[in-house]
Formats: C-alpha cells, sequence, structure tokens
C-alpha cells in the first residue's frame, strides 16, 4: 500500500475544503439550523413528542442523516469527476498509484469531511435542544459507515456523471427526496399500513433508523435490521466500484 500517494491526494482533497469553507461546512449547516427552526417550531408546536422523545430532539439525528448524505455523495462526486473534466485523471492513472489507492484517498476525504460537518451539526443542534446518547459507540459507528457508503456511491456517480447536470441531479432528485420520506422528521409508525410498508423499500429508513437508535434507543426498526442494510449497501457499492475500475468504464475511454 503506498501510504505516502494516498496522503497526497487525501491532502489535496482537505485543502480543496479549505479553499471554499463557506460552500462546504458554513451553508450545510446553516441550511441545516434553518430546518431545525422550520420543522422544530412549525410541527413542534403540534406535536409534543415521538416515541417518548421531544420533537425537537428527535429531528435531530434526521437532520444529521440529511446533511451526511448530500455531503458524502457530492463530496466524493466533485473530487474524482473533477479530474476526469480537466484530463488530470490520466496523470493519476499512469502513475504508481493502485485502484484501492484512490478509491481510499477520495472516499477517505469525502467521509471525513462529511463526518466534520455531522459533528458540527450535532453541536450546533446541542444549542437549541438537549441532547443525551445512549450509545455513543454506535454513533460513531454509524455515522462513520453512513459516510463512507454514500462516499462511495458518490465516486460512482462522479465516474459516471458526464456532465455537471448529472452531479446534481441524483443527490438534488434521489437522495434529498428519499431522505425526507425516509423518517427524517418523523417516525414511519405513526404512517398507515400501506405507506409504512412502502416506506420499507426505502434505503434511508434504515440509516436514520439505526442512527437515532444511537441517540434514543428507539427506532422504526430494529438495530440489527438497520446495520445489516448499511452494511449490504457498502458492499453493493464496493462490487460497483471494483467493477468499474476492472472494466475501466467512462475512466481509460
Amino acid at each position: 500500500m503506498n501510504f505516502q500517494a494516498i496522503r497526497a491526494i487525501y491532502s489535496f482533497e482537505m485543502s480543496r475544503t479549505r479553499r471554499t469553507l463557506g460552500q462546504s461546512i458554513i451553508s450545510p449547516v446553516i441550511s441545516t439550523v434553518l430546518y431545525f427552526i422550520v420543522f422544530g417550531s412549525a410541527i413542534g408546536g403540534r406535536i409534543p413528542e415521538i416515541d417518548g422523545v421531544s420533537y425537537g430532539a428527535f429531528i435531530v439525528p434526521g437532520l444529521v442523516m440529511l446533511s451526511l448524505l448530500g455531503q458524502s455523495v457530492s463530496n466524493a462526486s466533485f473530487g474524482i469527476y473533477f479530474p476526469r473534466f480537466t484530463g488530470t485523471i490520466y496523470e493519476l492513472l499512469s502513475a504508481p498509484v493502485s485502484y484501492l489507492e484512490i478509491v481510499v484517498s477520495y472516499v477517505g476525504a469525502a467521509a471525513t469531511k462529511s463526518i466534520v460537518i455531522g459533528v458540527i451539526i450535532l453541536a450546533t443542534a446541542g444549542l437549541f435542544v438537549p441532547l443525551h446518547i445512549l450509545h455513543p459507540g454506535w454513533m460513531i459507528l454509524f455515522l462513520v459507515l453512513t459516510a463512507i457508503t454514500f462516499s462511495l456511491l458518490g465516486f460512482i456517480l462522479g465516474i459516471w456523471a458526464d456532465g455537471f447536470e448529472k452531479l446534481q441531479m441524483v443527490p438534488l432528485l434521489i437522495i434529498t427526496p428519499l431522505t425526507f420520506l425516509g423518517g427524517s422528521f418523523y417516525s414511519i409508525n405513526i404512517l398507515p399500513p400501506f405507506w409504512k410498508t412502502v416506506s420499507l423499500f426505502n434505503p434511508v429508513v434504515y440509516l436514520v433508523s439505526g442512527f437515532r437508535w444511537s441517540f434514543y434507543g428507539v427506532g422504526d426498526v430494529s438495530l440489527g435490521i438497520s446495520l445489516g442494510m448499511t452494511l449490504l449497501f457498502l458492499v453493493a457499492f464496493l462490487a460497483i466500484v471494483a467493477w468499474i475500475f476492472k472494466t475501466g468504464y467512462r475512466i481509460k475511454a
């Protein structure tokens, strides 16, 4: 494993975050705070609590996931798309760097950025509602697994996209709606039976449920199912990335 190469690519990607601090960190935090104020004030006044948790505290894990998923996909997709767009990807492919090291560098940097934003959002939410994390170890595990998993998805999208429009299309038209409908701001247990069953086909439900369980010990599905589905998504995206480098899909062409 060429750790020097990994560190070089990783450092370059992280330095891009420092150059665009407002867009990379401040903007997602402000957006999340606005979500918190609007949903916490408008809906929280009508729904005092869900599953024994005050509504303001209940939506905090969902808000973190909303930002984490979007940022993981966006950071990783833009990170790998720009070298393809400028043609510098060929210099990277011709360097003594393996495909594994390329993936670890770009995905690691994207996941790191997303985790930092998630932690900042948690700290910001603590200014509005009292937070109590029952299972901090599980919280960190879900935070890291989700960041890595969706950074892999973003990496795949960055390879697949042949224009900036496609980079924005999936996060805006698929990831964000799935997150809103995945129990971020409500429990799917309050839905009618039919819509609850439909919600179980939404992969984000399992991510949000497991993450929320780590805070309050309550979730829409069991912890084992949440963890199992998260690992399943991780393995599936890893398999797709392996296939991309094996076939050279949209990289060598």
